[in-house]
């Protein structure tokens, strides 16, 4: 099989995209956080212990669950570390449209959300450590609000993708666009998952030219703004949706490259849904927050 075959089938199972949360007996506390008038509806899994915790802004993938995000959250906050996650602009209960620009303006406002005084003393939040980190779509854009924020100091990816070398691999092959293409127009119809905004489909990122506008959407790209972050990279050896080959590793070569000191890869023998190693899954992450 010719190697743009194999990623040809790689990114059309991602842009099936739907990475749903599996069901778990959760009890996190109910939050909506405002951003510029729309409302995004998420959950806040508070720490356990006195004092006050460093806390995890955790992205969903696409379009996410309504819960938690591979069971991590509420690890982490049996060990003593705050979760946030939440349901990007347009996707479940949240109010608005979806499209990347409008992730990342999400993801500003849940920074915002953190930093307001009634919540830094609700959550016993520590400012002085948040971290940002995310799944499938999520992962991919951590990476890229990290690489336009150069406060954002530590940032993990589970699996992310590399929007700009899908979409390279979108304008290329034709049997792919038809099959992304048809994908998407089935999910137009269902509303009460995701409603798009423009530049929200592939077809119209192609044609809005959004990487081009943006290109730290292209992880590649985003190396050397990342340079100087302490980075983990997280990957499934058996993961056809985001793979090692041809996505996670050509990241971590690029940032070797920008000579990046502080970066980790750890890649578990799983798959795309990491259904098999959740707990050594948030182990690593725990341990690596844990480990500065």
């Amino acid at each position: 099989m010719k190697p743009q075959s194999i990623f040809y089938k790689s990114v059309v199972l991602l842009l099936l995209f739907f990475t749903f949360t599996y069901s778990q007996p959760l009890n996190p506390l109910d939050i909506s956080i405002d951003c510029d008038g729309i409302q995004l509806k998420g959950k806040f899994y508070t720490a356990e212990g006195t004092g006050v915790f460093l806390t995890v802004i955790l992205l969903q993938g696409f379009p996410g669950g309504e819960i938690d995000v591979l069971g991590i959250g509420k690890k982490l906050s049996e060990v003593g570390i705050n979760a946030l996650t939440f349901n990007y602009s347009g996707t479940h209960k949240s109010e608005g449209e979806f499209n990347f620009d409008n992730s990342q303006k999400d993801i500003e406002a849940v920074f915002e959300f953190i930093h307001q005084s009634e919540n830094i003393q609700k959550f016993k939040i520590d400012t002085t450590r948040i971290i940002l980190g995310g799944y499938s779509y999520g992962g991919g854009m951590a990476l890229t609000y990290a690489a336009n924020h150069p406060e954002i100091k530590e940032v993990f990816s589970i699996a992310g993708n590399d929007h700009g070398a899908f979409m390279k691999e979108y304008k290329r092959n034709p049997e792919m666009q038809k099959e992304i293409d048809k994908m998407f127009d089935e999910l137009k119809a269902q509303t009460e998952i995701v409603r798009f905004g423009p530049g929200g489909t592939a077809k119209e990122i192609a044609e809005m030219q959004i990487i081009e506008l943006n290109p730290t959407y292209d992880l590649r790209y985003c190396a050397p703004l990342l340079v100087q972050k302490r980075i983990l990279l997280i990957a499934g050896w058996d993961d056809h949706s985001v793979s090692i080959e041809n996505i996670v590793l050509p990241l971590y070569h690029e940032l070797k490259k920008e000579k990046a000191e502080n970066i980790k890869i750890i890649a578990f023998q799983d798959n795309h849904s990491f259904k098999n190693s959740r707990d050594e899954l948030a182990k690593t992450i725990i341990e690596w927050i844990k480990g500065n």
